[in-house]
Order: structure tokens, then C-alpha cells, then sequence
């Protein structure tokens, strides 16, 4: 392909939104509510994007827990205003939309579910790129007849692609594997933000030597690489990118689409779409960001993490680490911490730093830190190196296996088949438990997946007890007085000084 894409066939890159999803989660913990995507909804669905990202991820969790909202409800709702834009959720694999794997009877139960109120692709990764962990879900959304994008989680051992695990060779041998598995396309899922753009050029272009399917990138503004990384794979082929409307772009979100555009007009990858469309989306977005400042890390003053570039741990596993630090007032060790993560995943097999595994390794780093190595160890680490999470990239240090292991109530030899064949059907346990709260399969998942919190939801949801404060969305009338409010205090301390 011409390097400067002025010439040759038109190729439009596709673009994928994640303003509703990846956008607010990265940047103001998943907090935005639904009735503010409504007022914009079907001006997105005039675009022309690929698909817009909706649900998944961390949204579930959130809205059920400190919003109030059914996640269900989010996706039907939405389906009545963007009627031509297909619907796009980020699935944990068999850990669905939670924190461990569930029994297969709860993941083909919430994938149906899912299908049913109206997701149409679901992008399915696995923390540790076991695709064994795919197998149930994938044979339900296929069954449904939607579109399964299978997902490489990107991963280094070093600055650049290259050495012992994470090559060329891994990421060409991980797609050939989604493609013989019926993936409709792929995903190429950076969640930390730390591709270097000649390494995805390169990738994206043997790729498309050993697939058929289209290619595409997902990556975080976190190191401040994404828009280099972008337009290298956009040059190098890549047919689709994740982008977010300026507002709930950049820091640790997607790149803003608004300057892709704009690049991109006039030469055979231009996107088509109208600029002044997505200004006025964007202006939208404005208004209603103040309801959710509180929620915008403010601590720097940079809004990239240069941080990462060395160290390669997440923006949501960083402050994980912080958060314990401070609690056992020991912050000033997050060095050693640093170094100390670097050793326990290696130790414990590679992982990819994603959700789970970033905080599995992350939080048996700073235990290893404060109380001395593996004296004290997880559930989850023991879960993982027992091999419940699915196979590592590298086996685990045969020496830590056996003191983290020791004692564990499953036994002392890991398992090496597909995890979840390990699990016990969830699904009538929850059944009897819940019993009348649950009003149909849609209010049985949310219990299954989350008991707790879950149990407290329907509660709301049904009446029985009353929304507390902390779950009552904030209004623009609300910020307008806590803005006049601090302009009173500071013009009376101005008048005192």
C-alpha cells in the first residue's frame, strides 16, 4: 500500500465508537448514566460507524451497583434510537461481565440473554489468550447468529515486541487459531496502551499475509503512542479502529475520532464522515461531562502516563497498587512494588496485565513487598496457578508453585484442562436463592454474577427498599449550585485575605 495513501483503490477505514462504553470507563469510571446518551443517540446512529460499543466490560457491574440501572434495560433502551448501527459489547470470556470464570450453564444463559435484548458483536478476549476459555460463549453467539470477534490481548516482556513470549510469532499464531475457531474479525485488544506503532504496522501487515478476516485495533491514549500507533496501522492496513468523541477521549481512553477524520480526508482511507456532525456530538458531550468531573483523575497535570512507557502496568492497576499502598501507609515503596510485579508475573507464568490477571499480579506483588515473598498469597493467585483461569503463556516457577499451592483446599497438582470443566453448574443454586426477586432469566443473571450486590439491585428495582442518595444521578442544576456555592467561599476568602 502507498505509504502516503494519496493513491491506489479507496479502502475507508472503519471506525468502531466506544464514547458509550470504553470511553466513560476509562475516564470517569464507568459513571455515565443512560438518559444521558439518549438526547444524541440517533444523530450516532447517522454517523456511519462501524459499530458503537455500548455495553460490557466494567459497565455491568457499575450500573447495578452505583447507578441504580438495570444493564439490560441499557441495551433495549438504547436499541429504540440507533436502529442501523450495529451494538458492541467487550465479553471477558467465561468470566463474562465479572471477576472469575462462571459455570458454562450461566455463560450460555447470559450470552442468549445478551442476544436477546439486542447485542449484535461481542468482542471476546481472555486474560491469559486461553481460547479454550472462548469455546462455550462463542458457541452461543453463533448459534444466535451474531458476529464473534475473537481478541489477541496484546502483551511485552520488553520495550518492544520481541524475545521469548510475546513476538511475531505469538500474535501470528493466536490469529490463525481465531480464525479456525469461525472468528468474523479480529481484535488486537492494547489495554495498557503500550504497542510501539512500528510493532503493529509490522503485525497488521504479516496478519493480513495469514488471515482472511478483517483486522482490528484497540488500544488506550495512556502512553500518548495511540495516534502514532493508529495512523501506522491505518498505513499498514488495519480495516478498523476504536475512537471516542473528543470529550471522552485522550488520558486513558481511545484516541478522539475528530483528528483521524480530518488526517485521513482526501487520500484512500478517508472515513466519509460529516466533521461538523461530530463537533456538534461533541459539543452535546460537553454539557454533560460536569455532572461527572468528580470522577476525572486530577492528581497530574499530564494527561499521559509517561509512567507506563517503563514500567508497562495499566492506569487500573496502577491505581490499585497506589490504593493498597496508602492503606498499609507504605506508598513510599512503590518502587520496589514496580520492580516486584515484573518478578511475580514471570513467576507466575506471564500473564497479560488485563482484568483479572493485572490485579491478581498486582496485589501479590505488594503482598510479596510488605510481608515477604508468597508468606502470604490469594485465593486468586492459588486459583490461578492451579489453573483455574485457563493456561499461562509460560509455566509457572515449579518452586512457587509448590508453596502457594500448599494447603489449597483443590489439591496440590495443577489441573491442565479447559477451567471451566472444573466448575459446578451455577445456575439453580442461584435460582433457589433468589427465589421470587428474580423475575425472569434477565434478573437471575444479575443475581448469578453478582450475589451481592445483585440481591440489593432487584431489591431497588422492585421497590422493596428505597435507592439510597449515593445511587440518585447528579443534575446540571446540582453543579450549578455547588459552582456557585465555591465561587460565595472563594470570593469570601478573597474579601478576608
Amino acid at each position: 500500500m502507498n505509504n502516503f495513501l494519496e493513491e491506489g483503490p479507496k479502502n475507508p477505514i472503519k471506525i468502531q465508537d466506544n464514547t458509550f462504553r470504553d470511553g466513560h470507563q476509562s475516564l470517569l469510571a464507568t459513571r455515565m448514566r443512560t438518559e444521558d446518551m439518549l438526547p444524541i443517540a440517533e444523530k450516532m446512529d447517522s454517523v456511519g460507524f462501524w459499530a458503537m460499543e455500548v455495553w460490557g466490560g466494567a459497565t455491568f457491574d457499575t450500573m447495578h451497583r452505583f447507578l441504580g440501572e438495570d444493564p439490560f434495560e441499557r441495551i433495549r433502551t438504547l436499541k429504540k434510537y440507533i436502529k442501523k448501527t450495529p451494538f458492541s459489547m467487550l465479553l471477558r470470556g467465561q468470566n463474562l461481565v465479572g471477576y472469575r470464570n462462571y459455570a458454562d450453564d450461566v455463560a450460555k444463559l447470559f450470552v442468549d440473554k445478551a442476544c436477546e435484548a439486542g447485542m449484535d458483536v461481542f468482542r471476546v478476549f481472555d486474560a491469559l489468550n486461553d481460547f479454550r476459555n472462548f469455546q462455550t460463549v462463542v458457541e452461543r453467539i453463533k448459534a444466535n447468529g451474531k458476529h464473534f470477534q475473537g481478541t489477541i490481548c496484546y502483551s511485552l516482556t520488553e520495550r518492544r515486541m520481541g524475545g521469548e513470549v510475546f513476538n511475531l510469532e505469538y500474535y501470528l499464531n493466536k490469529g490463525k487459531e481465531l480464525q479456525d475457531m469461525g472468528a468474523d474479525t479480529l481484535c488486537l485488544k492494547d489495554m495498557a496502551g503500550i504497542m510501539a506503532p512500528f510493532d503493529i504496522a509490522k503485525i497488521v501487515t504479516e496478519l493480513k499475509k495469514e488471515v482472511s478476516m478483517p483486522i482490528h485495533l484497540h488500544t488506550h491514549y495512556t502512553s500518548g503512542m495511540a495516534s502514532m500507533i493508529y495512523l501506522e496501522a491505518i498505513k499498514a492496513g488495519v480495516d478498523i479502529v476504536d475512537t471516542c468523541l473528543a470529550p471522552f477521549a485522550l488520558r486513558t481512553s481511545q484516541p478522539a475520532i475528530e483528528p483521524i477524520v480530518v488526517t485521513l480526508y482526501g487520500t484512500t482511507r478517508d472515513t466519509g464522515f460529516d466533521l461538523n456532525l461530530l463537533l456538534e456530538l461533541g459539543d452535546y458531550m460537553e454539557t454533560i461531562a460536569p455532572k461527572y468531573r468528580d470522577y476525572l483523575a486530577k492528581h497530574k497535570m499530564a494527561v499521559i502516563d509517561t509512567g507506563v512507557l517503563a514500567h508497562q502496568v495499566p492506569g487500573g492497576m496502577l491505581s490499585n497498587l497506589v490504593n493498597q499502598l496508602k492503606e498499609a501507609k507504605a506508598l513510599d515503596r512503590l518502587p520496589e512494588v514496580y520492580k516486584e510485579v515484573a518478578v511475580t508475573r514471570n513467576e507466575l507464568g506471564t500473564p497479560p496485565l488485563v482484568t483479572p490477571t493485572s490485579q491478581i499480579v498486582g496485589v501479590q506483588a505488594v503482598l510479596n513487598v510488605l510481608f515477604g515473598r508468597y508468606k502470604m498469597v490469594t485465593n486468586e493467585v492459588k486459583d490461578l496457578v492451579y489453573g483455574l483461569y485457563g493456561k499461562t503463556p509460560t509455566p509457572v516457577d515449579p518452586e512457587d508453585q509448590k508453596k502457594i499451592l500448599k494447603g489449597y483446599k483443590r489439591g496440590e497438582t495443577p489441573v491442565t484442562g479447559r477451567a471451566a470443566d472444573f466448575l459446578e453448574p451455577e445456575l439453580e443454586e442461584a435460582r433457589k436463592k433468589v427465589g421470587d426477586l428474580a423475575k425472569d432469566d434477565f434478573d437471575l443473571l444479575i443475581y448469578a454474577l453478582y450475589p451481592t450486590t445483585g440481591e440489593q439491585f432487584l431489591k431497588w428495582k422492585y421497590g422493596l427498599e428505597e435507592k439510597p442518595p449515593a445511587v440518585q444521578p447528579k443534575t446540571l442544576e446540582d453543579i450549578r449550585k455547588e459552582d456557585e456555592a465555591m465561587a460565595a467561599a472563594i470570593e469570601q476568602v478573597c474579601k478576608t485575605a
